[in-house]
Formats: structure tokens, C-alpha cells, sequence
């Protein structure tokens, strides 16, 4: 059994002072830390529980998150975005970035190699996540925010630029680049019933449509049609 270091340190890297060390203690205790205390008849409780709620808690603030940061893109997209950042892999990332592994407590079998596993990672971080909501009470989700964002809002604003998901700023830089062009969304069309309409949008370049797109809203549908406009340009979404 091995236990990890201090984890004053780790405190001061995520931003956030605990009340109650034992939540940061839990979160931090692997289960092969924990399965190996119990032949020694000590309870240890480990961080699988606070895995449970730390992977809600992540979801809905980066959902909210990408909600709030990008309003002009489909909730396919928005999906997308979400499961690049919260993915095993960009989870362990954000767990690097801390040292987070080496403040957890392993058992043996779990010590050689297991403070740079990815799934110990990934599942360590959602875990620390949980901690900080269970023990800012009231705040919870406000302080949980504030260390989520302290460590990953650069890949969060990645997502847009990387990931293609925003058509419409991508074909108003192409169209920026002739000061003489102009671009504009048209509705042409609604159809359906008043509680969900379908929204049919023309994309025009000085009054010439150049892009086509059908969504469940304004928004949804101008992003299509920017998207659709791109192909025009012979740019697709593997391209951005």
C-alpha cells in the first residue's frame, strides 16, 4: 500500500482549500488502496462512489459550459464537443496537469505503474470534481465550476476552432476577406406545427445564395446553411 503525497500542494493548484480533508482524502484513495486495508481490518473508504457523482457534476458544466459559449451551434455538435472533453483520455490530461496522481493512495498492485493509468486518472478527476461540490455545500456547483474552468477552459474554447463547430464565424472570416462581400441569413420558410417548427435559411453573399440549411431553430438552421455554404467553398468539416 502506498499513500500519495500531501495534498496541501494540490489544494493550491486547483484553487480551491478543503473544510473537510477527509472528502479530499476520499476522493483521492483508489479502491486496490482500499481492498488491501481491509485484509488489515481498516476501513479506508475509496473513490468510487464520488467517481458516480463527479462524472454529473462534470457533465452538466461542461454542458452548460458549451451552452452558454457557443449559442450558435446544433445540439449534435454541442454533443460532440462535450464527449471530446469529457473523454478518458482528456480527463487524465486535466489530471497531468495537476499531478494529480501522485496524491493518490494505491494499493501494491496498482503502485508501478498505476499513478499515470489513464482510467485511474479520468476516474481520480471526477472524483476531486465531486469532492469540491460535496464540500463547498450551498457553492457546490459555483466552486466545482471555478476549478473546472481553471483547468480546462482553453481546451473548451479549442472546440470551436478545432472541431469545426462553428460554421458561421468560420464563413464570415472567409467572406472578412473581401471587404466588399456580404453575408446574410434569410428565412425563406417555416414549417410545422407551432411547437416545433422547422426553419428553412438561405445563406447569401451579396443577395446570392450560397448555402441551404433546416433546423429545429433560426440558429440551428443558419449554422447548417454555413456549413453548407463552406462545401461551396470546397471546405468540409475534416478540413477545419
Amino acid at each position: 500500500m502506498s499513500v500519495g503525497k500531501n495534498n496541501q500542494e494540490l489544494q493550491k493548484r486547483i484553487g480551491y482549500a478543503f473544510r473537510d480533508p477527509m472528502i479530499l482524502h476520499h476522493a483521492l484513495t483508489h479502491s486496490s488502496f482500499t481492498n488491501e486495508a481491509k485484509i488489515r481490518h481498516k476501513d479506508e473508504p475509496s473513490n468510487e462512489r464520488l467517481e458516480f457523482l463527479g462524472d454529473a457534476v462534470l457533465q452538466i458544466l461542461v454542458s452548460e459550459c458549451l451552452y452558454s459559449r457557443y449559442p450558435d451551434v446544433s445540439e449534435g455538435m454541442l454533443t460532440k464537443f462535450r464527449q471530446h472533453l469529457v473523454c478518458e483520455g482528456m480527463l487524465a490530461s486535466m489530471a497531468r496537469k495537476i499531478d494529480l496522481g501522485s496524491y493518490l493512495s494505491l494499493g501494491n498492485g496498482e503502485e508501478a505503474q498505476g499513478r499515470e493509468r489513464p482510467s485511474i486518472l479520468a476516474d481520480a478527476f471526477e472524483a476531486l470534481l465531486a469532492s469540491v461540490y460535496l464540500d463547498a455545500g450551498e457553492d457546490g456547483l459555483d466552486r466545482a465550476r471555478e476549478v473546472l474552468m481553471r483547468l480546462m477552459s482553453k481546451e473548451i474554447e479549442a472546440c470551436g476552432k478545432n472541431h469545426g463547430g462553428d460554421y458561421k464565424t468560420h464563413l464570415q472570416h472567409i467572406v472578412q476577406q473581401d471587404g466588399a462581400e456580404t453575408l446574410e441569413y434569410e428565412v425563406v420558410d417555416i414549417k410545422g406545427p407551432a411547437h416545433s417548427p422547422r426553419f428553412i435559411v438561405n445563406a447569401k453573399i451579396n443577395s446570392n445564395v450560397v448555402g441551404h440549411g433546416e433546423g429545429s431553430t433560426k440558429r440551428e438552421a443558419e449554422q447548417l446553411a454555413a456549413k453548407d455554404a463552406l462545401l461551396l467553398f470546397g471546405i468540409s468539416e475534416d478540413d477545419e
